[in-house]
């Protein structure tokens, strides 16, 4: 082994290392163990420090301003009650409908957050209907893992731009959406019908006909407040929250169509290169931007209240933690490029499935999509992979977040199933999300590198 080998291999643990250490520390954490790792690579091993990723930077932070202004002045109350009513419209198919639902509402909002106050009423509506309540919920949860990955307003969308929107790729947003919308739906149709297979009725479920029995359940037509509409009668929402909402999703429709019809965007004369339009980057900032001075006096919503937002604080700890991670891998590679792609590209070009195994892993490891977005698609890339099938293989990988029952959404889902139908469990793999993320992530993958391969 040469020392650059050496040199390649003790890089990579530090790598390593430091996304184990920042994982067991969580949130800003990832972030701070990412600079730590910098530092090494730059203060020991004398390597140059990588490009900051600021572009992904300055859209995450334009987007969680606009969205926790939105959820100030009540915006995310409306997307609840508006989703609540399409599931309790069909109840009888609600484990399609609902994840379908909360799908299109975490694409628009940019974040799986929303799904947080639904999971209550997925649990009334089926619990009411005699449907097993662990079908719906496990699968809405487990969407929200892969829909950051169709959402142009993502954490994880912005740090997959920033890498695949420059040459030699050049794969913009509407070309990634054109491979992740697709198999993103796929997967979740796929996955629905065969997790409502799974698992007894509720009606044939010893377990909770025991409870019944006992009288520690209600019976589904027994329920405090049952009979209709009582699954959204706490949801109410204002006009001003109603407005701010429609004006976020009036953004992201425009940032889709800049992106879609370049020729829309203003363009400027560029030394050597002649009239150039400007980047998606700006393009979503500045939208963004104006969309949250829309909010102000659409929504009037309390601008000392928005850093207090749950959407506020998310997306600030989004942003912390891929900061460093980005710095700390854009440093390695940069470094290293020559020696990923004749050896890690070999690997992955024989056996393409190591690269969404490898976005899986770390996903699962940090539960964080943007932070496995940033750490491992530029080796993918680098390692000489076509950016559309990087990019299908991303996007259902990206539920690996899910693998283990850590997540404050899988917590969530399991304590508003009263019926006690959704289980976190016990041994790390053996709770009730863990078979429909698997079955999502392999019909999603296989049917995003299929798209992914014919689109570019």
């Amino acid at each position: 082994m040469s020392a650059d080998d050496v040199k390649l291999v003790l890089e990579a643990l530090v790598v390593l290392g430091c996304i184990v250490m920042g994982t067991r520390a969580g949130g800003v954490g990832v972030g701070l163990w990412g600079g730590l790792g910098t530092a090494v690579l730059v203060f020991v091993f004398g390597e140059p420090p990588g490009e900051p990723p600021a572009a992904a930077m300055a859209i995450i932070l334009a987007v969680v301003t606009a969205a926790a202004l939105m959820q100030a002045a009540g915006g995310i109350d409306w997307m609840v009650a508006m989703a609540a009513r399409v599931i309790e419209k069909r109840p009888h198919q609600i484990t399609l409908i609902a994840p379908l639902t909360a799908f299109v509402f975490s694409i628009g909002a940019g974040t799986s957050n929303i799904i947080y106050p639904l999971l209550p009423v997925i649990y009334d509506v089926s619990y009411r209907n005699h449907i097993r309540p662990s079908r719906p919920l496990t699968v809405t949860v487990v969407q929200s893992g892969m829909a950051l990955a169709a959402s142009p307003v993502s954490a994880a969308m912005a740090a997959m731009l920033t890498l695949t929107d420059v040459a030699p790729y050049d794969l913009g947003l509407t070309e990634i959406l054109a491979i992740t919308l697709p198999a993103c739906v796929v997967g979740i149709i796929a996955t629905s019908l065969v997790v409502n297979r799974m698992w007894p009725d509720l009606d044939n479920d010893p377990e909770v006909q025991q409870r019944i029995a006992s009288g520690e359940l209600a019976a589904p037509g027994q329920q405090a407040g049952d009979g209709a509409g009582s699954a959204t009668a706490g949801l109410t929402y204002t006009a001003a929250g109603r407005n701010s909402a429609l004006a976020f999703f009036a953004g992201v429709l425009v940032i889709v169509l800049l992106g879609l019809f370049p020729d829309l965007r203003p363009a400027f004369k560029v030394e050597g290169e002649g009239m150039v339009s400007i980047d998606m980057t700006t393009t979503i900032v500045m939208v963004m931007f104006t969309v949250g001075v829309a909010i102000l006096f659409l929504g009037r919503p309390p601008v000392s209240e928005v850093p207090d937002q749950s959407v506020f604080k998310a997306g600030m700890i989004s942003a912390i933690a891929l900061f460093g991670i980005a710095w700390l891998t854009a440093t390695f590679i940069s470094a290293h490029e020559e020696q990923i792609i004749s050896t890690i590209g070999g690997w992955v070009t024989d056996w393409k499935v190591l690269f969404a195994l490898a976005v899986f892993l770390v996903a699962a490891l940090t539960t964080s999509q943007s932070t496995a977005t940033r750490t491992i698609v530029p080796i993918g890339l680098a390692a000489g992979l076509s950016p559309g099938l990087v990019t299908g293989m991303w996007a259902g990988a990206l539920s690996g977040v899910y693998t283990l029952p850590a997540n404050g959404t899988q917590i969530a889902a399991a304590n508003f199933d009263h019926s006690g139908t959704t289980k976190l469990g016990t041994k790390l793999i053996d709770h009730s999300f863990f078979v429909p993320m698997l079955i999502m992530t392999v019909v999603t993958v296989a049917v995003g590198a299929g798209i992914g391969a014919i689109v570019a």
